[in-house]
C-alpha cells in the first residue's frame, strides 16, 4: 500500500466562462508539477462518449501526490489560495461551483507499518 493521496477537483465555470477557466487552470500546471512531491497534476476537460455517461462538472483536475502532508502544503501555496480567492469564492470570478475531494488507495482502517 502507499500513502499517496489521489484527488479530484472539479470546477463548474459560470456561462460562458468555460473556455477562459480552463486555460487559467493550465496556468497552474507548470509551477505544481516543480513541487517535489506532485507526482500529477493535469487540467481535464469532459468529453461525451456512450461508454462514459456518468455527470461530471466540465472541468477536472486529476491529481496524486506523494502523501497527505504535501497535497496540504501545496494547497496553502499563495497561488492557489489566490485562486480559490479570485476566480471561485469572489463575485466576479470564472467558477459557479466546485468540489474538491481526496482519496487513499488504503483500505479503511489500515495501519501502515511504523518503519522508523
Amino acid at each position: 500500500m502507499s500513502k499517496k493521496v489521489y484527488c479530484i477537483a472539479q470546477f463548474l465555470p459560470k456561462p460562458g466562462k468555460e473556455a477562459e477557466l480552463f486555460k487559467v487552470l493550465q496556468g497552474l500546471e507548470a509551477n505544481t508539477l516543480r513541487e517535489d512531491a506532485c507526482l500529477q497534476y493535469r487540467v481535464t476537460r469532459h468529453i461525451s462518449s456512450p461508454f462514459a455517461e456518468g455527470k461530471s462538472f466540465p472541468i477536472v483536475f486529476n491529481e496524486i501526490w506523494a502523501d497527505l502532508q504535501s497535497f496540504e502544503a501545496h494547497c496553502q501555496r499563495n497561488e492557489i489560495k489566490q485562486f480559490f480567492q479570485t476566480y471561485c469564492l469572489a463575485e466576479t470570478g470564472l467558477v459557479q461551483d466546485w468540489n474538491v475531494c481526496i482519496y487513499s488507495d488504503e483500505p479503511e482502517g489500515y495501519d501502515a507499518p511504523n518503519l522508523g
